[in-house]
């Protein structure tokens, strides 16, 4: 019988697309990984991957064998998630974007816990990727995720991304300050942000390449260093941090519309929850 752990593994090297990133995703070491993937493949008498120096893609055998597995991980969290009445209605597990203000989900969760206190809430981080797996697994219940104009199951808001630059940086005062303003400028990269490459094609396509001081994958870390005058970044206009002013970026007029994503849920949870969301839509809305 094959361990569901191996299945978690063999799963996070699909959607991650290496072992290192997989690794990461399911907390464990690399040549831990690599070992369940090994015993994986035996378990399974054939290769399920093939290896090169960038990604690993799958094998013929490999892809008929993730069909087999997203549909038993799926049907496992489900089942884990209404064993019984209480267990179904009583815990939301709610995934939220890395990217969300940490002031307004503090703030969620400070009214949720005053009007709905016998649920207890799960929060799931993640980018929008893989908050989309965790619903189509059974990971989580709801998502407050994003989108850049896909279809969406209930849109709250849309909202710009602004430049984030120390209060003493003379374009601070601006309203708006155009790309080209910021040529010698030190910047700080958002991994998680979900404009990330939008960003980086907006300032090279005129002639920007920065020297980078940060890449964290905190947002909190890089609006403080902003405001510490370490370098200048790109964030939604949610995203407020003291000491940091928040000038319009001229030509850069990508949006990001925070969405409500349900998963294969069950009546009892939407009725639980119906109060929590009704929080989530006025404090993200």
């Amino acid at each position: 019988m094959i361990d569901r752990y191996l299945l978690r593994y063999f799963l996070a090297v699909i959607d991650s697309g290496t072992f290192t990133a997989a690794a990461a995703q399911v907390n464990v070491s690399q040549p831990t990984l690599s070992a369940g993937i090994a015993k994986l493949e035996r378990e399974a008498g054939a290769k399920l991957f093939r290896r090169n120096s960038q990604r690993v893609e799958l094998t013929e055998a490999g892809a008929r064998f993730a069909v087999h597995a997203r549909r038993i991980e799926r049907e496992f969290n489900l089942a884990q998630a209404s064993v019984g009445e209480i267990a179904a209605a009583g815990t939301l597990r709610l995934g939220v974007l890395t990217t969300l203000a940490t002031a307004d989900l503090a703030a969620f969760a400070a009214r949720a816990a005053r009007t709905a206190p016998r649920l207890a809430i799960e929060l799931v981080e993640g980018n929008a990727a893989a908050l989309s797996q965790h619903l189509a697994r059974g990971r989580i219940d709801l998502a407050l995720t994003a989108t850049h104009g896909e279809p969406e199951t209930e849109a709250l808001r849309s909202e710009a991304y602004v430049l984030a630059l120390p209060a003493a940086h003379p374009l601070a005062g601006e309203a708006a300050v155009p790309g080209e303003a910021l040529a010698g400028e030190t910047m700080i990269v958002r991994r998680n942000c979900e404009a990330l490459s939008e960003t980086s094609r907006y300032f090279t396509r005129r002639g920007i390449r920065p020297f980078f001081a940060l890449r964290t994958t905190n947002d909190d870390r890089a609006l403080a260093m902003v405001a510490a005058g370490l370098g200048v970044t790109v964030v939604p206009a949610s995203q407020r941090h003291e000491g940091v002013a928040s000038p319009a970026l001229l030509g850069f007029g990508l949006k990001r519309t925070l969405t409500l994503a349900w998963g294969d849920d069950t009546a009892a949870m939407r009725e639980a929850a119906a109060p929590v969301v009704g929080i989530l839509r006025e404090q993200f809305g």
